[in-house]
Parts: structure tokens; C-alpha cells; sequence
């Protein structure tokens, strides 16, 4: 069974065994059905053996101690966001996935090609399972060069087109110094690609100030200069970069968001920012067990009323290399999917080892 990391939650030792259980079929029928949970719902078939008036004046306990709300006077009651915290910390009951499930997650992943397909195939499986959207953060690539080449755009400027061995090419514009010899940009360009071919941002930094420190560089200072600025427009663009694939977007579109349009655009708006999606993601990274962030837990989605359910995923050594997550309205099915999460960041662990 999967482990789950504990939030923070109001200490409720006043609840009796009777109003335990009354607040759990509240929270289990909300999350069943997304609609308030009334006391005739609660005395029927699967109920509790009480009168519907001794159930209306536990509600009303519950109520007042912030767990649950009434949407309207005559309504049920649905869980807040402390009722969903209480309950998801102390109450629910967290099982392994199905045989199903657990072999559509084997098959997706062990099918043959990069993992950047599988990573992306993980995404739309979870979103697929969950009803929400599947989130996976990759872990960020290490590119080796290949070549990098410098073009001037003009005097100051020049656009340094970078050539990783895996075939990928991607162009940024590099600030020239002033008054550049001519040639420089050429000698640092072929510099690049002679003595710097194979290795990593990091270890082609390292090399060329090593080199040049000892004296056995043949670049002139202007040449130097710009292999540095080049190697660094790359660098820092690839650190800084949130590489995250967000997969089901349309699954929290559910009749409760459409009907409040403003909940829709920030919810879009939110997982439009990949950025501050893969911020939150990487507070998974450190924990040990599943985390899940229920509404305003979260300032991300705290507007949209959406939680996320995230756990990192580890290579054979232990190194946390991503995470990997479901993003849904807070009445999620989070018995079903937290398992499912634990299982898929195992899943991939294996997978990457």
C-alpha cells in the first residue's frame, strides 16, 4: 500500500465513532456522485441506523467543527477542503490498482522507442485512468554537443545555432563584445566543434577553462570569450526550462467548471504557465511517499479549486529524476488514483533504472 506524506489538519479528537462515520459516507458520496450529501441519502439502504433528525444534528457538529458546508439551506452536505484533508489523512482506505490497471500502466511503458514516448504515453494513461489530467515532469537532459555554430546578426549581436548529438537544433542570440575581432566568431565555432564535441554543457565548460587556465588553449581572449557565452546561452536556458508534459486538459472541463466560467479560465491559465505547474510538481520531488495538495493547499490552483496528486519517481540508485502526477477537481476519486499514481512512478523508475 502506498504511503502518503500528511498535511497539516486541524486536531479533531471530539468526533465520536457515530459522527466518524457519518463523515465518512459524506465524503465518499460527494466524491461518488460531486453533489451534497443529505440525511436521507445517509438513513437509506448503506446508511447509518439512525432517525433523520439525529443525522441532521450530527451534520450540523460536523459542520460547525469546518468540515463540512452546506452549498444551500436545503441542501446535503459537502466536504471543505479541512473535510477532505481530515479524510484523505485519517480516513480513507488506500488499495493497490487493479490487475487492470496495473497492466495498462505495464503494457503503455514497456512498449518499445524513446523515453521521451513513454513519458508522454504515461501522461495520457493517467489522464485517461484518473478523469483528470495526467501531469509528468522529465527528468532535465544532460545535451552533448555536437556543433555550435556562430552567425552575426549585426555588430553586437550573433545567433549561436547549437547541434546536440541526439540530432536536436535550437538557436539563440548570443550579445557580441564590442569591437570583435574578425574571425573570432569562426576560430570559437570551430573550437566548439573540434575540442568540445561529446561532452556535456557542464563537462565542455570545464574542459575549455581547464585548457586555458594551463596555457594550452589556442584561443585568443575575444575567441574564448565567446565559446563561454555560447556554451552559457545553452546552459541556462536548458536549466531554467520546465520540462513538463500536461496531457487531458478537457477532463476538467466537468459540468460543475463549466458552469462557473471563471473557475474555467484560471484553471486553463494555470496549467498554461508550465513553469509554475513544474514548480509545484518539484515540491514532490524531496518527499518520500505520494503528496496531494487539496484546493487552496496549493496557490497555483487555489482559485480553480483543483488538487494534484504527485510522486516522485526514482532511478535504480535513488535519485529522484521527475514526478509524476494527476491534476482534477478536488472531488477526486483519491482512494483509486493515489494508488495509481504510487504505481506509475514505480512503474517509470524501473522503466528508466
Amino acid at each position: 500500500m502506498p504511503k502518503l506524506q500528511a498535511m497539516s489538519t486541524p486536531p479533531i479528537t471530539e468526533l465520536t465513532t457515530r459522527a466518524r462515520e457519518i463523515f465518512r459516507l459524506v465524503v465518499e458520496g460527494y466524491l461518488a456522485t460531486g453533489t451534497p450529501v443529505g440525511s436521507k441519502a445517509l438513513a437509506g439502504p448503506g446508511g447509518v441506523n439512525l432517525s433523520s433528525a439525529s443525522i441532521r444534528s450530527v451534520l450540523a457538529d460536523l459542520e460547525a467543527y469546518g468540515l463540512l458546508a452546506a452549498p444551500h439551506t436545503s441542501a446535503g452536505r459537502l466536504p471543505t477542503e479541512a473535510g477532505l484533508r481530515l479524510f484523505v489523512d485519517g480516513i480513507m482506505q488506500v488499495a493497490e490498482p487493479t490487475a487492470e490497471e496495473r497492466a495498462a500502466i505495464e503494457s503503455r511503458l514497456s512498449a518499445p522507442g524513446p523515453i521521451e514516448v513513454a513519458l508522454e504515453a504515461t501522461s495520457v494513461l493517467l489522464s485517461n485512468l484518473s478523469s483528470g489530467a495526467g501531469v509528468v515532469m522529465v527528468p532535465k537532459r544532460e545535451p552533448r554537443l555536437r556543433q555550435l555554430q556562430l552567425v552575426p546578426l549585426g555588430p553586437n549581436k550573433a545567433l549561436a545555432v547549437l547541434v546536440g548529438d541526439d540530432g536536436a537544433v535550437e538557436n539563440r542570440v548570443v550579445e557580441l563584445p564590442a569591437r570583435l575581432p574578425s574571425g573570432a566568431l569562426e576560430e570559437a565555432s570551430n573550437y566548439i566543434s573540434a575540442r568540445l564535441a561529446g561532452r556535456t554543457l557542464e563537462e565542455a565548460s570545464r574542459f575549455m577553462q581547464a585548457e586555458v587556465s594551463s596555457g594550452r588553449s589556442a584561443l585568443d581572449a575575444a575567441s574564448s570569450d565567446l565559446v563561454e557565452r555560447g556554451l552559457a546561452a545553452w546552459s541556462e536556458d536548458a536549466m531554467q526550462r520546465p520540462v513538463l508534459i500536461v496531457r487531458g486538459q478537457a477532463n476538467l472541463l466537468d459540468e460543475a467548471a463549466i458552469s462557473d466560467l471563471e473557475r474555467v479560465r484560471s484553471l486553463l491559465d494555470d496549467l498554461e504557465n508550465k513553469q509554475s505547474v513544474a514548480d509545484l510538481l518539484d515540491m514532490a520531488r524531496e518527499a518520500d511517499a505520494t503528496r496531494i495538495f487539496i484546493g487552496s493547499e496549493n496557490r497555483l490552483f487555489a482559485l480553480s479549486g483543483s488538487s494534484v496528486i504527485a510522486s516522485p519517481y526514482r532511478d535504480r540508485e535513488g535519485r529522484v529524476v521527475g514526478v509524476v502526477g494527476v491534476i482534477g477537481p478536488t472531488r477526486l476519486n483519491y482512494a483509486r488514483v493515489v494508488p495509481m499514481v504510487d504505481f506509475t512512478a514505480q512503474s517509470l523508475g524501473k522503466l528508466i533504472g
